[in-house]
């Protein structure tokens, strides 16, 4: 898990709103592009990104038709790296370089 290209692929509104919506129900490109008002085209550059992240998965295929699904397993990994993140900030630190004044 590239947990930097996640972060990255979050950041974006149009990614985000994406994983917001197909979290919620299917769609399918020409969907989600009306939904976010943006091009078929740029939407599929948008699902292509959160492919390659592993926030999105084929759901399944109707005719022409792809809908996508999160992959909600990502989403639980990534929250358990942020949870292990927060858990080692240490409150009372001092400098970890050359600071004067300080030491170690």
């Amino acid at each position: 898990m590239d947990i930097a290209l996640i972060f990255k692929c979050l950041s974006d509104e149009n990614r985000l709103k994406i994983i917001q919506l197909i979290s919620q129900r299917k769609y399918c490109v020409r969907a989600l592009s009306q939904q976010l008002g943006i091009s078929a085209p740029a939407v599929s550059q948008h699902i292509r990104m959160l492919k390659k992240a592993g926030l999105l998965k084929i759901g399944d295929k109707n005719s022409y038709n792809i809908h996508y699904a999160v992959n909600k397993d990502v989403l639980l990994l990534l929250s358990e790296e942020i949870k292990l993140l927060a858990d080692s900030v240490q409150e009372n630190r001092i400098c970890g370089g050359n600071c004067k004044g300080e030491t170690k």
